[in-house]
C-alpha cells in the first residue's frame, strides 16, 4: 500500500491530520495535472496551476472516501475540470 492510500484510509476513517499529512505528498504531481488541464485552455484563463490545484484540493478533502491513489488523482482531474467548466 502507498503512503498516498495510506493517508487516504486514515482521512477516510476521520483523521484530519492524514488529510493535511496528504497534500505535500501530492502536490507536485497535482500541479502538472492542473497544468496539463490549463494546456488545454482557450488563453486569457483567470486561474493558474497553483489556484487550480488549491480549489481542486479543497473539494477533494471535503468528501474522503477515495479507494487508492488513482481514485484520488481520477477525482483530482474530474474536480479540476469542472472547476474549469464553472470558471468558463
Amino acid at each position: 500500500m502507498t503512503p498516498v492510500t495510506q493517508l487516504l484510509e486514515a482521512a477516510r476513517r476521520g483523521d484530519r491530520q492524514a488529510a493535511a499529512d496528504l497534500l505535500p505528498l501530492v502536490y507536485a504531481e497535482l500541479r502538472k495535472l492542473a497544468a496539463a488541464k490549463l494546456a488545454g485552455e482557450k488563453p486569457g484563463q483567470t486561474l493558474d496551476a497553483t489556484a487550480l490545484v488549491h480549489e481542486a484540493y479543497l473539494r477533494l478533502v471535503g468528501t474522503p472516501v477515495y479507494a487508492n491513489r488513482g481514485h484520488f488523482f481520477a477525482a483530482a482531474a474530474e474536480a479540476m475540470r469542472r472547476i474549469l467548466v464553472e470558471n468558463a
